[in-house]
């Protein structure tokens, strides 16, 4: 029997191995948060062609991953690539494993920190396998409603404007997670940006509503707490029919000479004081 061998790596460290290593599909069962989020953003920061990666997890854990804008977006993203696919299942109580065709690598939490344990041994390779295998194929397939980061980018710049889309995607790359539990969402977000750069509300609630980020009723809801809160204000702007449209504008115009990162921190730290 071959013995196994502690891989003295981080969890992205051992996944860019890995993706090195092969390019037959990749099972991962049943990963931690932070490992889910890793892997994740390991493949998404890849540089070479991406093995396919196949992950098995407590359907609760996937809910908690996508209150996070970033990381589900990016996730999102590469199940349209067909380089990722999420499915869920009760009964992986057991140790968060990645099996491989002639490997087995147990992800060990100590101490904060994740060790990897790897083996090749025969036998226990293709029992884990045959296992694990049979748990995928009876595990049904995480349903996302959030957008591929890929489709918001693009999206914006083709409905609101390339300004727009560079600030908001300043934004993203500035930062590790957006939570929708946090101060500032994805849909505040969007909606300072927009205000940073005077776009009508109608547009911008439209844009979020088609492309899946959120309900024009949510857009609208949480544009009168900003304004509640004096960061953002409205001036109308007549149509040729029906209502006048809402323009939106920062209440500070000096926030707009702001980088739009540099202006979300400073707004954010203001709502959280």
């Amino acid at each position: 029997m071959s013995q196994a061998s502690v891989l003295d790596q981080n969890v992205d460290e051992i996944f860019e191995e890995l993706f090195d290593e092969t390019s037959e599909p990749i099972l991962i069962v049943n990963p931690s948060d932070s490992q889910l989020k890793t892997t994740i953003t390991t493949a998404v920061e890849y540089g070479d062609e991406l093995p396919e990666l196949r992950i098995i997890a407590r359907e609760q854990l996937v809910k908690e991953m996508t209150e996070d804008f970033i990381t589900t977006s990016e996730a999102v993203d590469l199940i349209q690539q067909d380089k990722l696919s999420v499915r869920v299942a009760e009964d992986v109580n057991r140790s968060s494993m990645v099996i491989l065709e002639d490997a087995v690598i147990s992800l060990l939490q100590l101490d904060g920190r994740t060790e990897g344990m790897r083996t090749e041994d025969e036998d226990l390779v293709e029992r884990a396998r045959d296992t694990l295998m049979t748990v995928w194929e009876n595990s049904d397939d995480f349903s996302f409603r959030t957008p591929a980061l890929s489709e918001v980018e693009e999206t914006l710049e083709e409905e609101i404007g390339s300004e727009t889309k560079e600030d908001f995607m300043t934004v993203i790359e500035s930062r590790d997670e957006i939570q929708s539990s946090s101060s500032l969402d994805e849909v505040s977000i969007s909606l300072l940006i927009a205000a940073k750069n005077e776009i009508l509300l109608y547009d911008i609630s439209k844009w979020g509503e088609d492309v899946g980020v959120a309900s024009k009723a949510t857009f609208s809801r949480t544009k009168t707490q900003l304004e509640d809160l004096g960061i953002i204000d409205t001036e109308k702007v007549p149509i040729d029919v029906g209502r006048p449209r809402l323009r939106l504008k920062l209440v500070d115009e000096s926030m707009t000479e702001m980088s739009a990162d540099e202006m979300v921190e400073e707004i954010e730290q203001e709502v959280s004081a």
